[in-house]
């Protein structure tokens, strides 16, 4: 295992909860701002919406965008 992979695998919990706390929060946003929400539906496409970013995230990485970040 070299230093990249050492690096992102100690952080590897502290971002899966930082994602889960975007998650979280959007979901309380959506809350507020419309409280008779199914939840499901919220959830349903807020993890839509978060993949939907990931997957361009992983389209520019695939595109050299980050080469020389």
């Amino acid at each position: 295992m070299d230093a990249v992979d050492k690096e992102l695998q100690s952080r590897k919990t502290e971002i899966q909860k930082e994602l889960e706390l975007l998650f979280k929060a959007n979901m309380r946003i959506t809350d507020w701002d419309i409280p008779e929400a199914d939840d499901t539906k919220v959830a349903t496409l807020l993890l839509e919406i978060l993949q939907e970013g990931l997957d361009q995230i992983k389209h520019d990485v695939h595109e050299g965008k980050y080469d020389n970040y």
